[in-house]
């Protein structure tokens, strides 16, 4: 059944890679809006979607996470089409708006069906094979939309949104074949909303996931603005890092065997992320092109390393610490941590990376690794906090350092 939920993945995410690589240049060149106004919408829509995704994950408690996830799915596939005909800014924004809900919407009800598919002791493992599938299908739909931008013209850009359409479309057709969880049904309210350990966690996962806006924007930057190395490289890191996950990440999420053993993965993707931004400093220093470039390489692969250490140890804190009848609205939550990143990263690093150099990295750098050891006292508060409730304690608690 969870290979089914990685099909689904796999669908939807070859319509997310094309949508990613042609969305811009189809919203300013097809559309007509100016790149400030782009930007603008997509980080209020982020922000709407970041809000939206806890109430549509209650509501896969509610009403099951399979049937929530199909309708997200079938949303989604909708709102890409209406993007089709929406010609204005205000219409842009409101679209905008209702697809990163869907979508915000349906990655907590996936990650709340996949909780009710399988044992504690396979969820992290089976979300590292769906990371991966997903992954793979990233980067075929970046060689579709790669493709359209070759071509550049309204046809082929129109055809890649057709192509994301009828991926969600499959998605939800596939979601569909699945089983409805025994976990679903909850009656209680937005009980993640007043769990304050919960709330921390989610808040420390945000300060790392400040890796995203390193890979997609700011890197690419240092690469033309700060270093001789050349241009093209900037694509290759992002094959570099998509062909890691694919092939390892499902090997390192199998060091996430509790919460004592996760939170050490959290506490040394810290470490490992300092590393690469100490690597990707000491190429501003006029190295030479390919003396930067070997550089490079090793910077991304050092963080690509730290990546997927951190995506492990976050999964099997999210899921181990979710109550089973809550894990919707829980998972809605902690995914609020990645559009906190995405609004909140770009303007902060590129001020400190691209504004203050080699300094800035190992600022950011040394930002990592105090999340990474808060991470540790944080899972423990909330075990704490939930064995005192419950009346139950597990022997791995003291092992969250």
């Amino acid at each position: 059944m969870t290979r089914r939920l990685a099909y689904a993945q796999l669908t939807n995410s070859i319509g997310d890679g094309g949508f990613l690589v042609v969305s811009a240049l189809y919203f300013t060149q097809v559309v007509g809006l100016s790149a400030a106004r782009v930007g603008l919408a997509l980080t209020l829509a982020w922000g709407v979607g970041a809000v939206a995704g806890v109430g549509l994950g209650h509501l896969a408690d509610r009403w099951g996470p399979r049937t929530t996830a199909v309708v997200l799915a079938a949303a989604t596939a909708a709102s890409i089409g209406v993007l089709l005909l929406t010609r204005n800014f205000p219409a842009f924004v409101l679209v905008m708006c209702l697809y990163a809900s869907f979508q915000s919407g349906l990655q907590a009800s996936r990650q709340a069906l996949l909780a009710g598919l399988t044992t504690p002791e396979e969820r992290t493992r089976a979300r590292a094979r769906i990371q991966s599938t997903a992954n793979a299908g990233i980067a075929i739909g970046a060689a579709a939309g790669g493709f359209a931008l070759h071509l550049g013209t309204e046809a082929a850009y129109t055809a890649v949104f057709v192509l994301d359409v009828v991926a969600f479309l499959i998605a939800a057709v596939v979601l569909g074949t699945l089983p409805e969880t025994a976990m679903s049904r909850a009656k209680g309210r937005f009980d993640v909303l007043k769990d304050r350990p919960y709330a921390l966690i989610t808040l420390i996962n945000a300060v790392m996931l400040l890796y995203m806006p390193l890979l997609s924007l700011i890197i690419p930057l240092w690469i033309v603005q700060r270093t001789e190395a050349p241009t093209w490289l900037a694509a290759a890191l992002l094959v570099l890092n998509t062909a890691a996950v694919v092939l390892y990440q499902v090997r390192i999420a199998r060091r996430a065997t509790g919460l004592g053993a996760a939170s050490k993965l959290v506490r040394h993707a810290g470490l490992v992320m300092l590393a690469s931004c100490a690597v990707f400093a000491v190429t501003a220093f006029g190295v030479g092109a390919w003396p930067a470039a070997a550089l490079l390489v090793a910077a991304a692969a050092l963080q690509v390393l730290g990546e997927m250490m951190l995506a492990s140890g976050a999964w099997e804190i999210s899921f181990s610490l979710a109550p089973a009848d809550r894990q919707g609205q829980y998972q809605g939550f902690f995914a609020t941590g990645t559009a906190v990143a995405r609004m909140v990263g770009p303007a902060l690093l590129t001020t400190v990376v691209l504004g203050w150099g080699a300094i800035g990295w190992v600022l950011v750098g040394g930002l990592f690794v105090v999340a990474g050891y808060a991470m540790g006292p944080a899972v423990r508060w909330a075990r704490e906090k939930n064995s005192t409730s419950s009346g139950a304690m597990t022997d791995d608690l003291y092992m969250c350092v």
